[in-house]
């Protein structure tokens, strides 16, 4: 399948989207737009809608704008055209009220050095109008949710990453925003951190948190998002869950193979001749065969590339993942 067959049912999946009998819309941009100096079009005319109660994912490479449309979400970034709206209120219209609506963690360590654990929290919940015993009460219930209590006293300064990025989402959450932004979130973090900032990122959704998040990672943005964006170049290239979006390239099964000689030849007889073959490309040394149906597919492969006189060094089977969509509409690899 191509990347244009791919974008065909991308359209249908966002219009369906689009149904209003569903969940509330809880974020809306409409042709939003950051030019940086140079002429560099970090977003470009994005359409996007965010619904209550749900995680959604903008995937892509770094320097995708990613991380630009979650500034301009949050009143970080100012929008060259186009308009942000989060519950409702549109961001740059109102600022100062839709910063109320919101919680940000963002990709660096913003926490207050010169405050302990709990402070971090405590005067969190003051700034944003909190009593001093509510602020009190609910640091507490949030350090013990995040499992945290222990280091409550502790000097930000001596927590490991990942707890230090779990005290970033307990504060970014303690005022009970509309949206959770988080930008890179395990970015950086051990596996085991990763992990564990994943399950609480899961009860938090599970409690009806709407979350978005931008990530580079397939298998976060897999595990977490009930729907997904796949931007690049600042631009949609995909929209729809998981699923769906893994189901659009019309493949089931993905054959990695390597081999001596001219692959991009190799690679087009593969696509004719192979049983259900969706399509094959080159890419990064290695042919991507997509499949339909697996069964017998790898000694057709060694099959039709010995009779083009080419020898296969190596021959893998995976199931399509999010980078393969990727891979089908840019040509390129996700990480780049």
């Amino acid at each position: 399948m191509t990347g244009k067959d791919i974008m065909t049912q991308i359209d249908d999946t966002a219009t369906n989207a689009s149904d209003t009998s569903g969940p509330q819309e809880v974020i809306r941009t409409e042709q939003l737009t950051k030019i940086y100096p140079g002429g560099v079009k970090a977003v470009d005319a994005l359409d996007l809608s965010v619904r209550q109660g749900e995680i959604f994912g903008l995937l892509g490479p770094n320097g995708a704008g990613k991380t630009t449309t979650a500034g301009m979400l949050t009143t970080r970034v100012v929008p060259t055209s186009g308009r942000a709206f989060v519950g409702g209120i549109e961001v740059w219209q109102h600022p100062s009220k839709a910063k109320r609506l919101i919680g940000v963690v963002p990709q660096t360590n913003t926490l207050d050095r010169a405050l302990s654990v709990w402070e971090n929290l405590y005067f969190h919940g003051r700034f944003f109008g909190m009593s001093a015993k509510q602020a009190r009460s609910e640091s507490d219930f949030l350090l013990e949710r995040f499992r945290l209590a222990e280091r409550a006293d502790a000097p930000v300064a001596a927590l490991s990453g990942g707890m230090a990025q779990r005290l970033m989402v307990a504060r970014a959450v303690m005022h009970r925003p509309s949206v959770l932004f988080l930008d890179e979130p395990t970015a950086g973090l051990d596996p085991q951190s990763r992990i564990a900032l994943w399950e609480i990122l899961d009860e938090l959704h599970t409690d009806g948190q709407t979350i978005l998040l931008t990530t580079h990672y397939m298998e976060e943005a897999d595990q977490l998002c009930d729907r997904l964006a796949i931007i690049d170049h600042g631009r949609l290239l995909a929209l729809g869950t998981p699923a769906q979006l893994k189901a659009s390239t019309g493949m089931d099964t993905v054959v990695t193979v390597i081999a001596d000689g001219e692959l991009t030849s190799l690679a087009s007889l593969l696509g004719r001749e192979v049983e259900g073959a969706t399509g094959a490309r080159v890419h990064d040394g290695t042919i991507r065969l997509g499949v339909k149906g697996a069964r017998g597919v790898l000694p057709q492969v060694v099959q039709v590339a010995e009779r083009a006189g080419h020898r296969v060094t190596d021959l893998s089977i995976s199931e399509p993942t999010l980078e393969t969509v990727f891979i089908a509409l840019t040509g390129k690899d996700l990480r780049e």
